[in-house]
């Protein structure tokens, strides 16, 4: 019998379970519509950077339990580990070698019953807006094959847009659930700090800043997934307050009226598109009209200093990384991509002192935007500054990339932190999304709502950051939205590639 990819499209993650457990289709012939979905538009999209098809098969026929039972899911390739099989993390060498334990966020995927057939891509280390590696080539977005999809849940957000499953599992540490949900027409929660475990082989991630989560095509989804995946780990840095109910339960009832303080200026002095504010005034248009209370405000943020903080602090990362990296699997520094290596370079020069002053002004950033929560519930802006940008717009030009390699070669990182290689790269990361890195410097729960198409037909989402705790808030008044302007049933046409499986 089976199912069609028209019928396994009209259910979200939530509703595939439902459909197993009614006994109306059975965890293999779903699994058999998501990879025969994934055959058409792989081609095209190239979002899937490891096929487990075998595996996933196997665990199908055999029995399953769990809110998820039978739900066909992918997997993040990087920092969502799964015990024997490599974890790419967009490098070419780490794809090579299995990982020897599963992520504690997998386990819990796995323990809720999902079926597990993929790893979907990543730039190199996640270190990216866009989906781009030299491992793999770039991911592109359904809505438009020519532009990115972002970064770096980029593989994630492609395959959920082009239905090869309802929901994907994402990490952000600086939009990198957000930023691919606003480009792909997904909703995308990023939670707060602590909230979902790291564990079981680190504590956390960019202290704290980064965290696991999904992107999906309903709010539902999104919210039964933080049910499975929220609650403190045992190795964890520190325990959460676990939430007063279900999050499940919070898309089922409206939000209170709240006070929203809306901007689309950035905080980096840099363009901002008008579609992206004419996004971000739509909302404010319609949240006013669902009793909600919006005024233009921002933050007192200095958006230079955030920048250069969190940027400072990122190039650290990215440089133990690589050491880690290399440690793992005895590659060379050239196994890695040239703008890693430069983010690597400049992460080596700095001092121990300098890093800890940059890092400890994070919480200059966190007071700030406390004092602007203290009058408003939650903060409106875009996402990003502009729709999907075209793939390849952010490659280093040919003479910068020769000298950044001559620079490399003599170990001259100071050199390279003084360049302007540096603001090349702040602005592949943050010029098209100088938003979203607040709510992860800050550690505040934070979502991408898509309410917007382009004159052009492509999604655009806008972003709530709220205070912390407040995920079952942002989830009720994202439900909310898409009551009133609903966008599950909006799909790329994706002409030139099989609509049906």
């Amino acid at each position: 019998m089976g199912i069609t990819w028209e019928e396994y499209r009209e259910h979200d993650a939530v509703g595939l379970a439902e459909l197993v457990k009614s006994g109306a289709v059975s965890p293999v012939e779903l699994l058999q519509a998501a990879i025969d979905r994934a055959d058409a538009v792989e081609p095209t999209i190239n979002a899937i950077r490891h096929r487990l098809d075998d595996d996933a098969r196997a665990r199908a026929r055999g029995p399953l339990s769990g809110p998820f039972a039978g739900v066909p899911f992918l997997i993040k390739d990087l920092g969502q580990h799964l015990a024997g099989v490599p974890t790419g993390s967009g490098n070419r060498s780490l794809a090579r070698f299995p990982r020897p334990e599963t992520s504690t966020v997998v386990q819990r995927w796995l323990d809720a019953g999902l079926v597990v057939f993929g790893r979907t891509a990543t730039p190199e280390f996640g270190a990216r807006a866009i989906t781009e590696p030299v491992a793999g080539g770039p991911t592109r977005n359904p809505w438009d094959p020519s532009r990115t999809p972002g970064g770096s849940s980029g593989g994630s957000a492609a395959a959920v847009a082009a239905g090869v499953v309802p929901v994907a599992g994402g990490n952000d540490g600086g939009g990198s659930i957000r930023i691919p949900a606003a480009a792909c027409g997904l909703f995308g929660l990023k939670p707060g700090r602590g909230v979902v475990p790291s564990g079981p082989d680190i504590d956390e991630v960019f202290h704290g800043a980064a965290v696991q989560g999904v992107l999906s095509r309903t709010v539902r989804d999104s919210a039964a997934m933080l049910d499975v995946l929220a609650g403190s780990a045992p190795e964890g840095p520190y325990r959460v307050a676990p939430a007063e109910r279900p999050y499940a339960d919070a898309v089922v009832d409206a939000p209170r009226p709240l006070r929203i303080g809306l901007t689309t200026v950035s905080s980096l002095g840099g363009p901002v598109d008008p579609q992206a504010a004419d996004a971000v005034r739509d909302a404010g248009d319609l949240l006013s009209g669902l009793g909600h209370v919006v005024e233009e405000s921002a933050p007192a943020i200095d958006g230079q200093r955030l920048a250069t903080d969190f940027l400072t602090t990122w190039y650290a990362m990215v440089a133990a990384e690589v050491t880690a990296a290399r440690e793992f699997t005895g590659c060379a520094e050239d196994d890695f991509e040239i703008e890693t290596r430069i983010m690597a370079a400049i992460g080596r020069s700095l001092s121990a002192p300098r890093y800890l002053a940059t890092q400890s002004r994070w919480h200059q950033h966190t007071r700030a935007l406390a004092a602007f929560h203290e009058r408003y519930d939650m903060l409106l802006t875009p996402t990003t500054a502009r729709p999907a940008w075209p793939i390849g717009e952010f490659d280093l030009a040919l003479p910068v990339r020769l000298a950044a390699r001559g620079l490399l070669a003599a170990r001259i990182g100071g050199v390279l932190g003084r360049m302007n290689l540096v603001e090349k790269l702040a602005a592949a990361n943050l010029e098209p999304a100088p938003f979203t890195q607040l709510a992860n410097v800050t550690g505040r729960p934070a979502s991408s709502v898509p309410l917007y198409r382009t004159s052009s037909g492509l999604p655009l989402g806008v972003q709530f950051v709220g205070r912390p705790g407040s995920e079952p808030e942002l989830l009720a008044l994202a439900a909310q939205l898409e009551r009133a302007r609903p966008w599950a049933h909006l799909w790329p046409s994706l002409s030139e590639m099989s609509s049906a499986a």
